[in-house]
Formats: structure tokens, sequence, C-alpha cells
């Protein structure tokens, strides 16, 4: 790629609104995951027998709070490949065309 073309890729508003769009994105999600991953090791750190109620025979709170973190991040991660996939990519598509039009 030469460098007429990568100015004018950074100059055109619809780059510009990608990169805003996908860094806020990416960001709030990442705040998400922060909070609840440290939220759960001050629970561990700071309160551990909350985690260590028993629900049913040798299972505690910690065990369902774990899964459910995991989970969590897995739908998180599902969640960016579908707009990344879908929004994000159809942007993309309307940069590279209007630098070839161009």
């Amino acid at each position: 790629m030469n460098s007429d073309m990568v100015k004018d890729i950074m100059a055109n508003p619809k780059y510009q609104e990608l990169v805003q769009k996908r860094g806020r994105f990416a960001w709030i999600l990442s705040i998400i995951v922060i909070v609840v991953y440290y939220s759960f090791v001050l629970i561990v750190a700071f309160d551990p027998k909350l985690l260590a109620i028993k629900l049913y025979g040798v299972t505690t709170l910690a065990i369902p709070v774990g899964v459910a973190i995991i989970i969590m991040s897995f739908v998180l991660t599902g969640v960016y490949v579908k707009r990344a996939n879908g929004e994000f990519d159809d942007m993309v598509a309307e940069i590279k065309n209007s630098v070839k039009k161009g």
C-alpha cells in the first residue's frame, strides 16, 4: 500500500468514524470484563465467606459465580465478533470502495 492511499484512508471521515466506534466499543467491553473479574478477586480477598456459602452438597457459591464469569467472557467475545463481522466490516468495505473510486 502506498503512502498516498494510506493518507486517503486516514483522511476518510468513515475511517475516523470506524476507529472511534470500534475503540469505544472495545473499551466498554474491556471495562465490563475488568469490573467483573476484579469484583470477584476483591470478594475473594475481603469477604471469602460470601463465596463459601454452600448451595448443595459440597458446591459453594463460588462455583456458579466462576462459571458465570467464564460464560460472560464467551458471550462478550461473541458480541464483539458479531458487531465486528457486521457493522465494522461493512464500514471497512465502504472505506475501501471510496478509496478505490477516489
